[in-house]
């Protein structure tokens, strides 16, 4: 190209920025927002894309010890449990019951494989039980021998069974690709086993306040909190629901400690039972009226509903204790329920007794006159391990009575549920005469997600 038609080339240009700037500028401008725009919103267009759900959950796990959430979605167990009580055969065609109730033999599907397309026989089923020894008879029969007869037996075979790292047997989902730091998931992909499911990713946080802050920057695309106040941040984001529930897996509970003087006495129990102001536990979760939830089969809806009654329960502990040297009490929780406990020993501290608040420092505490917590509620209303006075470990409200411990032989010795039924009906009303501890309720949880 020669000079003059360089320069005329370049002066046409100058010409055409001056004549079009205003529009050149404006067009740059908004290329430059959307561009940032699309930045800004591209997690959340990846994961429409992809048609996959993000969700964020709060834990340190690896693959010995992860949610039932993720566990059940990839595999089963040889059977299950419906809403009715009804153990129903899943990996498990049939099974029957031999030597008075103290062996069972179970006879498996064939042709089961597991999700790495091995063939599922009887010697890869992995239950660890303490006190039952297993025997494969060939590759699909299976006896368990116990120690002595359980008639509920088949309901501890509904755990679902897993080959490491995660691989599971006529699940709706198999294990994708997952990613592992110092030990610990940071990320798993649940992929479907059929057309009509999405897939899911799990992203894993060590706190509430991380998973929050990952769902802000669009990293999930739903979530569970447990607090109130923090769902509530997220009321008026237009893009995003907030759904409401009840956790009937877990139960606040104010356990006592039945060996203490003070709480084997019947009155002293009824007298806390009215220092609790129930109204005010509601805003947090659904009253609880005995330790099997209302959406159990099992579930007694005529027990009664504790009233708070700080008069009467001041008169009570007036007359029940006099030395006011023995009327201090030592009240034990953990940090995150302190909150909860403060204002418990506030009302105690109403009827003239003292009450010390202190911090587990262990599992399973022995030194305590109350122990606040929440319980985790097993599926199936048998609570033998809880209540049962040779229940060294599990009882720790060191509970004694001995109508209940029969109860609870007689639950656990028949898998007839109308049998079953009656038995636990007569167990919540004895336990709510005479209680091993104060059954709270059962906790909100708040599942954010987006629409």
């Amino acid at each position: 190209m020669n000079k003059k038609a360089f320069r005329y080339y370049y002066w046409l240009f100058l010409e055409f920025v001056k004549k079009y700037s205003r529009l050149i500028l404006m067009s740059f401008f908004i290329g430059f927002i959307s561009l940032i725009g699309f930045l800004s919103v591209s997690p959340y267009l990846k994961s429409i894309f992809n048609k996959q759900e993000i969700i964020g959950l709060v834990g340190n796990y690896d693959f010995t010890n992860l949610p039932d959430e993720i566990m059940t979605k990839v595999s089963n167990g040889l059977v299950t449990i419906n809403e009715k009580g009804e153990i129903i055969p899943v990996l498990a065609n049939s099974w029957e019951v031999k030597d008075e109730g103290k062996q069972y033999r179970f006879y498996l599907k064939n042709n089961l494989l597991w999700n790495d397309d091995k063939k599922f026989t009887a010697s890869d089923i992995n239950y660890q039980f303490s006190d039952v020894k297993m025997k494969v008879v060939d590759k699909n029969v299976l006896d368990f021998y116990l120690n002595k007869p359980l008639g509920i037996f088949p309901t501890y075979l509904s755990r679902p069974l897993i080959r490491p790292p995660l691989i599971g047997i006529a699940g709706f989902y198999r294990l994708g690709k997952y990613k592992i730091l110092n030990g610990s998931l940071v990320e798993l992909t649940l992929a479907p086993n059929t057309k009509d499911l999405i897939t899911i990713k799990y992203k894993f946080y060590n706190n509430e306040s991380d998973l929050v802050t990952a769902y802000k920057k669009g990293e999930i695309n739903k979530m569970t909190l447990t607090k109130k106040s923090v769902a509530d941040t997220f009321t008026n984001w237009k893009n995003s629901q907030i759904i409401k529930s009840v956790d009937y897996t877990r139960l606040l509970t104010l356990f006592f400690n039945n060996k203490e003087k003070n709480f084997t006495n019947k009155d002293i129990k009824d007298a806390f039972s009215m220092m609790i102001d129930y109204q005010k536990l509601a805003d947090f979760g659904e009253i609880a009226r005995g330790p099997i939830p209302p959406i159990s089969w099992a579930y007694n809806p005529l027990l009664k509903t504790n009233i708070y009654d700080i008069d009467t329960a001041t008169k009570i502990i007036k007359n029940e204790i006099t030395s006011t040297g023995s009327a201090r009490l030592n009240l034990l929780t953990s940090y995150d329920y302190y909150d909860g406990a403060d204002n418990i020993a506030g009302e105690i501290k109403k009827t003239g007794l003292n009450v010390d608040i202190n911090m587990i420092t262990y599992d399973r505490p022995d030194k305590f006159d109350l122990l606040l917590v929440f319980w985790k509620i097993p599926q199936d209303p048998d609570q033998y391990y809880f209540w049962h006075s040779t229940q060294q470990e599990g009882n720790i409200s060191n509970y004694d009575n001995v109508k209940i411990d029969k109860l609870l032989e007689e639950g656990r010795s028949t898998i007839n549920i109308e049998e079953r039924n009656k038995i636990y009906q007569e167990f919540q009303k004895i336990i709510q005469d005479d209680p091993p501890a104060l059954f709270l309720y059962y906790p909100y949880v708040y599942t954010i997600k987006r629409r």
